[in-house]
């Protein structure tokens, strides 16, 4: 091959290939699903149950990361600004501090509140629940509340898909029907235990101990380290009840838990309830429970 055929060949090559890259690159953008922003790893599990794999769902608050101080990264405004929907917990610490500034990196995005309609706990002030004053925010925690946050999901993923409407509504139906799966499966082995009393270091129990008739005990006091009296009061509560057992989320911290359970002669035990395997981390959490 002579000079001038070889840089013909060359000149072929190079086209071909930048043909290929902007294809590859026109199709990627044709192909590119809708984002669909989720504030906490469980709504992810709620979403692709009943939208399957047509969407990007971002996770706002990653694994690891305490939802009530969390901060917002820069990197995370890109996909934010291409959502078409953001699903809001409604009373998280993080989409309080950061609801405004979500909302205004992308003013045509919809945004969906599941607190809506669910039958929220309120705190009283001087409680010895541990929830504080204000809305308590675990509500993915009842499988109650999540059917009906399932609802309101539908909705807005047939909003953005209508001609998915049958394929939706049909896998929202198969989702009920987990999630009663997931209801009756707690029931069962929190059966016997009717109004037990469970110490948590944060109150993320609620609603799941209000649905199965437990009753919560949390050494943190409306959000803030506990004061020396409430530590006694709940000291001397384990000891009456012959609770050996305090109950800590995997993002905080375990030193003042270890305080507490060597004050009671206990063990701390790490529950997840931000574990994105919905339904098997209830069963899972109810079985730690039953068996402590």
């Amino acid at each position: 091959m002579n000079l001038k055929n070889q840089e013909m060949h060359k000149t072929i090559v190079f086209i071909l290939a930048a043909l290929m890259v902007w294809s590859c690159g026109t199709g990627n953008r044709v192909q590119e699903k809708p984002v669909v922003l989720v504030s906490i790893l469980p709504q992810k599990y709620f979403v692709e149950k009943i939208a399957g794999e047509d969407f990007t769902v971002s996770v706002l608050i990653p694994h690891g990361a305490n939802p009530t101080t969390y901060t917002l990264l820069p990197a995370q405004m890109a996909e934010i600004s291409k959502a078409e929907v953001w699903f809001r917990m409604g009373h998280v610490g993080f989409e309080l501090s950061w609801g405004n500034r979500i909302t205004e990196a992308n003013p045509a995005m919809s945004v969906a509140d599941l607190s809506e309609g669910l039958d929220l706990v309120q705190a009283a002030p001087g409680n010895r629940s541990g929830r504080g004053t204000g809305t308590d925010p675990h509500t993915w925690m009842s499988p109650t509340n999540v059917r009906q946050m399932a609802g309101r999901i539908l909705e807005e993923l047939v909003r953005i898909h209508p001609r998915k409407k049958e394929v939706y509504t049909a896998r929202y139906q198969e989702f009920l029907e987990e999630i009663s799966r997931t209801d009756a499966a707690v029931r069962e082995i929190l059966k016997a235990s009717q109004g037990k009393k469970v110490i948590t270091f944060h109150p993320s129990l609620t609603y799941f101990a209000r649905d199965y008739g437990l009753v919560q005990l949390s050494v943190e006091e409306g959000g803030k380290e506990p004061t020396p009296a409430h530590m006694a009061w709940l000291a001397e509560t384990a000891q009456n009840e012959g609770i050996r057992v305090i109950y800590i989320q995997s993002e905080f911290d375990m030193e003042l838990a270890a305080v507490f359970a060597r004050e009671i002669d206990g063990k701390v035990i790490q529950i997840w309830p931000l574990n994105p395997a919905w339904s098997e981390n209830l069963v899972s959490i109810a079985r730690q429970i039953s068996e402590n």
